[in-house]
């Protein structure tokens, strides 16, 4: 499954499995950002990406991590 920006919950998953041992409320967003561009199955444009996306992908992982 190809993952798009507006793919908050399953990017958070992603994340939450490749990143274990991260606290997500200390990612700054540059480093979200460049960890989800990196994912293999993420397919959307980098510069598609705003502020507003990349807190909610950062909420979505708290949660998954509590």
């Amino acid at each position: 499954m190809d993952l798009k920006w507006t793919d908050v919950h399953d990017i958070a998953i992603e994340l939450y499995e490749k990143f274990p041992d991260v606290d997500p409320q200390y990612v700054n967003f540059p480093d979200l950002h460049r960890w989800i561009c990196e994912i293999d199955n993420f397919t959307d444009d980098p510069n598609h990406s705003n502020e507003k996306v990349l807190e909610a992908i950062q909420m979505a992982w708290i949660d998954e991590s509590s």
